[in-house]
């Protein structure tokens, strides 16, 4: 046998053959799964372009002012928080975390989302979806079989067209003064108990008709604890909150809130602080704490498949509220402006306990607008001043108040 020379040319021949035997070899004959998109931060160069395309300076400067008049004239108190193309351009906060003991409020101050909440136990659905752990054409039977109405999916919870009545409405005449039912704390599974036992009366047949009803959140987060196997509280950090880097974020629980020292409490429109509250303890219709700063990562997530796949965001984001023609409807945990003419709105608002919240977006520019006031009042839920510093050539949006 004659002696073989390694050339260069040699030498790359044989990796060439050995990178190809490696890039198609398969192991035990199945494919292997593709490596997930690192998202690659944006350079600074182009964070400078980017601010200086959507003068953010100069709305900066305006919304300074726009707040300022706000605090005096509205008695705003709470934190607010400004984005364009994911670029920060505006956030403040003003006034106190704690009215009576002066506790001043900070930009990464907690607060209660209470309606807003829904937009995330949507998303809980919609990853479990995704998963393949549940249909939205299942039946609410499928996880509570005790449960006396029938022909409600979860499609029908998730765009408020279950026809079921409002918990808290019929909850309270069935507990006692110290929000039990059964001499147990009014939270969700007692929630579910009382309709078992008493079948308040519905308000529609299933999907008939739009209502917005709180107790259709409420069961959307048992059924994610069904599904799951956690603690609502428990999914909702592990898959939403720790993914998307909201470390400012959780779900109320009364044993553990007080591990939160920077939470905010609720206060009246009068600046008085509230009690406890009858179905304070129901939660996925509410009970959620975030910062505006959280909220700009759970809005930046809806821009790309991190968390829920895009066909998924576009089935969220479609209204099913169509038996009467207008401009507004309600997708899956998020409401819409839509006139066909102008910028869709994708938005949601919220009051609960002495708090009113807002969060809107506008996909088209990727305008974002998070209001979180601790001192109720209906101020926050206008925001046609800010929307004309940031782009006063559309039309002025009349939002719905406080639910």
């Amino acid at each position: 046998m004659n002696k073989v020379s390694f050339t260069k040319a040699n030498v790359f021949f044989i990796f060439l053959i050995a990178l190809f035997l490696a890039f198609f070899s398969c192991g035990n004959g199945t494919p292997k799964e593709a490596p997930k998109a690192i998202e690659v931060p944006i350079g600074e160069d182009s964070v400078v372009k980017i601010r200086k395309e959507i003068h953010a300076d100069e709305k900066a400067a305006k919304l300074k002012v726009v707040f300022a008049n706000r605090v005096k004239q509205a008695k705003f108190n709470g934190c607010v928080l400004v984005a364009q193309r994911g670029q920060v351009i505006f956030s403040n906060s003003y006034g106190y975390s704690n009215l009576k003991k002066k506790t001043p409020l900070k930009i990464n101050s907690p607060f209660q989302l209470a309606s807003i909440s829904k937009t995330l136990t949507s998303a809980a659905i919609l990853l479990l979806k995704d998963q393949g752990k549940l249909k939205l054409t299942d039946s609410i039977q499928q996880y509570f079989p005790n449960f006396p109405f029938h022909n409600i999916t979860i499609k029908l919870l998730l765009s408020h067209r279950s026809g079921l009545n409002n918990y808290v409405y019929f909850g309270e005449p069935n507990c006692d003064s110290k929000n039990c039912y059964n001499g147990k704390i009014f939270d969700n599974s007692a929630m579910l108990q009382l309709i078992i036992d008493k079948k308040p009366a519905v308000y529609a047949a299933p999907n008939k008709k739009f209502e917005y009803c709180n107790t259709n959140y409420a069961l959307l987060s048992l059924i994610v604890e069904k599904v799951s196997g956690m603690k609502f509280a428990e999914f909702m950090n592990k898959n939403i909150f720790v993914p998307l880097g909201m470390n400012d974020t959780w779900v109320h629980d009364p044993k553990t809130d007080r591990e939160h020292p920077e939470m905010t409490i609720g206060h009246t429109a009068g600046g008085k602080a509230e009690e406890e509250k009858f179905a304070d303890d129901v939660i996925g219709d509410k009970g959620v704490y975030s910062t505006v700063g959280d909220m700009l990562k759970w809005d930046q997530a809806l821009y790309s498949e991190k968390l829920l796949k895009k066909e998924t965001i576009v089935e969220a984001f479609t209204g099913y509220s169509n038996e009467h023609k207008g401009k507004r409807n309600y997708g899956y945990g998020w409401r819409m402006i839509d006139d066909g003419k102008n910028p869709k709105i994708i938005y949601h608002n919220g009051w609960w306990h002495g708090y009113a919240t807002l969060f809107f977006r506008r996909p088209t520019d990727q305008t974002t607008v998070i209001i979180l006031s601790n001192k109720f009042g209906g101020s926050t839920y206008h925001i046609e001043d800010v929307l004309a510093v940031i782009n006063d050539d559309l039309h002025a949006v009349d939002m719905d108040g406080a639910e």
